[in-house]
């Protein structure tokens, strides 16, 4: 089984209900942030990435259209119900292939190197089950809690107010079998990788705006507009 990830799982499925009227007739992922539908600046992101996965439940219809000229994204239809992070991711290994994979929320917007980039550069799989990128709390840009993850020396994540997830990572699917629910978060993974030492993290060198309400919308195209001063 090879240990370089070449595959990308875009998590584009939710109802986006924060983002209140904005999203009573598109997805969320199709909200535009500085011209820009929000799941094409995750895509950016992931630029050289040779398969891309992205599921799908609320306004399926919208984002298919969205990439009707792209025959290299294919797409997993969660119909009966969200599946989560963890049973979404579940469900389309598939179409994702063996090995670990990136994956990569829709919601938010980044600045400095590239996420899979900075990510596959620091990835080693001798020692990790899953490396995620993450933020310290003062550059979390439109985030309101307190952290997730408290980070080491040696880069091993335990859980804790500190560094907040960016939602993009490199992550191995192994783990995944052994989980008998349908819907699940990823939570239940990294829980589990944590107790053995092999959650790791990774600070990202630029910015990065959690995109989640209606007025983050201005902050993220706030914070574009700085870094190309």
């Amino acid at each position: 089984m090879r240990n370089t990830p070449r595959s990308l799982m875009l998590f584009a499925a939710g109802f986006g209900t924060r983002m209140g009227a904005l999203t009573a007739a598109q997805p969320k992922p199709l909200i535009r942030v500085a011209g820009k539908a929000l799941i094409d600046h995750a895509l950016e992101q992931a630029n050289g990435v040779e398969r891309i996965v992205v599921n799908l439940h609320y306004l399926p219809q919208m984002i298919r259209d969205h990439f009707s000229d792209r025959k290299d994204i294919a797409f997993s239809a969660e119909t009966e119900t969200i599946l989560e992070t963890g049973g979404g991711l579940k469900q389309a290994l598939p179409l994702l292939g063996q090995g670990p994979v990136f994956t990569l929320n829709t919601d938010a917007v980044w600045t400095g190197p590239l996420a899979i980039r900075e990510l596959e550069m620091a990835w080693d799989p001798a020692r990790m089950d899953a490396l995620l990128l993450l933020v310290p709390r003062d550059r979390a840009t439109g985030h309101t809690g307190q952290g997730d993850f408290l980070m080491d020396s040696d880069g091993r994540l335990t859980r804790g107010a500190g560094l907040v997830y960016t939602g993009a990572q490199i992550l191995r699917t192994d783990g995944l079998a052994g989980i008998t629910e349908r819907v699940f978060s990823l939570n239940l993974l990294w829980n589990k990788m944590a107790a053995e030492g092999r959650l790791f993290g990774l600070v990202h060198q630029g910015g990065w705006c959690d995109v989640g309400r209606p007025e983050a919308i201005g902050l993220a195209e706030d914070m574009l507009r700085a870094a190309h001063v």
